[in-house]
């Protein structure tokens, strides 16, 4: 039987080169213009430019396209300060002023609040802003190799798994920035070919490194590893996929929360594999909003939820009767207990529990708490907030690092009576599209009619 094929009348413009205006800036930081009136999704244009593209990706209800040249520009366009920036996927932002950067970020927490249907003018209150540069102490940086076994060190490309290979980067800590070069000829002179998948630096009171390695480590590679630690002053770790052990002296990560009006000095110690904010400034300065936002007295009984090591809870514990923290990690609820007993608080104590399933019946859950604090990973704190609304607290103070999950949050909260009494950025990640946001939240007492 025949088969018999109508030509398609609609235009292919894959490959095509056409010039067009961008509208505005999408929850990405991609351009937007329109095409064949499908939308353009540009990255590295801004609005109101005039930019000559290349069509490479067509679909049914849109296109992406490559930037080939600015005609007209933005106003507030710069020249991107990394030299990798039209490559790696790691910064978005670096051709837009550093200013304009938290007018993009609190528009994108404007137009995610609306897609939940929350509307209206959000309390914005005064963002928490880092520097531009140099603000990054923890990083994983990826290693590649190909069928030749050449190794490529980096962060991966735009849209890919590929990496690119990085010769500097300008948003990590001064001692890491050019890392990469360093490490380059260490991973070729290594004896077991293909071994490493990537290497973890962590900079704090020390610089670290944890080396993931899935084959056993020999004795000539092993030199080699200290050779460059004594050179560099690293402490280097080796993660086998079951455990992270030491090759070179070591001595115990730490992080200070220096003393202030706030919080007297708190000094939070960690292992290589447990969570830290990767921006210390802009970690100090969220602490220190988040025990001012909740007016903290000492008659409060606080919980603090996906409470990690100790970050919040902590500081919050030197101002009120009481703090409970729980975390889903077992390892990182006892480096929380000990860090309690470190710094000589004790009404601080730490649970472990899973804070997606049922809690609420848990001992440490009967409290009558005043006040809570949530700082949940990107997934949010659904299940966690549908609980917590039962208990009633007075007050609740949600640190998110991931608007999308905060609103569908947010919007149950509202939804159960609690309003948004403030509302923050903080530019933990600055240079990048990624937003982190601080919401307080109130619960209205319901009046009775007369």
């Amino acid at each position: 039987m025949a088969n018999f094929f109508k030509a398609s009348n609609k235009k292919q413009s894959l490959g095509q080169s056409i010039k067009i205006k961008v509208e505005r800036i999408d929850i990405n930081g991609r351009g937007v213009g329109r095409h064949q009136n499908k939308p353009v999704f540009i990255d590295g244009a801004l609005p109101g430019e005039i930019v000559s593209v290349k069509i490479i990706e067509q679909k049914g209800k849109y296109y992406r396209a490559k930037l080939l040249n600015v005609d007209q520009s933005h106003q507030q366009r710069i020249s991107p300060k990394c030299r990798h920036f039209n490559i790696c996927g790691g910064c978005d932002l670096q051709h837009l002023a550093f200013s304009e950067h938290i007018t993009f970020k609190q528009q994108k927490v404007t137009e995610l609040f609306a897609r939940s249907a929350i509307n209206g003018d959000l309390p914005w209150q005064s963002p928490i802003k880092g520097t531009p540069w140099n603000y990054r102490r923890k990083a994983r940086i990826g290693v590649q190799y190909d069928k030749n076994g050449h190794v490529t060190i980096g962060f991966r490309q735009k849209a890919t798994n590929t990496l690119a290979a990085i010769k500097s980067c300008q948003v990590l800590v001064e001692p890491f920035v050019d890392i990469f070069v360093i490490l380059k000829p260490l991973l070729d002179q290594l004896t077991v070919s293909q071994s490493i998948g990537h290497i973890e630096v962590i900079a704090t009171e020390h610089l670290t490194l944890v080396v993931r390695q899935l084959k056993p480590l020999n004795s000539v590679d092993k030199n080699l590893w200290l050779k460059y630690a004594d050179q560099y002053h690293w402490q280097v770790f080796i993660n086998n996929g079951k455990d992270i052990n030491a090759i070179t002296p070591n001595s115990p990560l730490h992080y200070t929360l220096g003393e202030n009006s706030l919080f007297p000095n708190i000094e939070l110690d960690f292992d290589v594999d447990n969570f830290i904010q990767v921006n210390h400034q802009v970690n100090v300065e969220m602490v220190k909003q988040a025990i001012d936002w909740l007016e903290l007295k000492q008659t409060d009984k606080v919980l603090d939820l996906f409470c990690g090591l100790g970050n919040f809870s902590l500081p919050m514990a030197t101002k009120v009767q009481q703090v409970i923290g729980v975390e889903g990690v077992h390892s990182m609820v006892e480096q929380a207990s000990n860090n309690a007993k470190n710094n000589t608080i004790d009404n601080c104590n730490f649970y472990q529990a899973d804070l997606s399933a049922n809690w609420i019946s848990e001992p440490w859950a009967q409290h009558s708490f005043t006040k809570a604090l949530l700082d949940p990973a990107r997934g949010g704190a659904y299940e966690a907030v549908c609980q917590i609304v039962k208990l009633k607290v007075p007050q609740i103070l949600y640190v998110s690092c991931e608007p999308t999950t905060l609103a569908k949050d947010c919007q149950y909260l509202l939804s159960k009576g609690y309003k948004i009494e403030k509302i923050a950025l903080m530019d933990m990640f600055g240079q990048t599209k990624h937003v982190e946001v601080m919401v307080l939240f109130k619960r209205q007492e319901k009046t009775g009619k007369r």
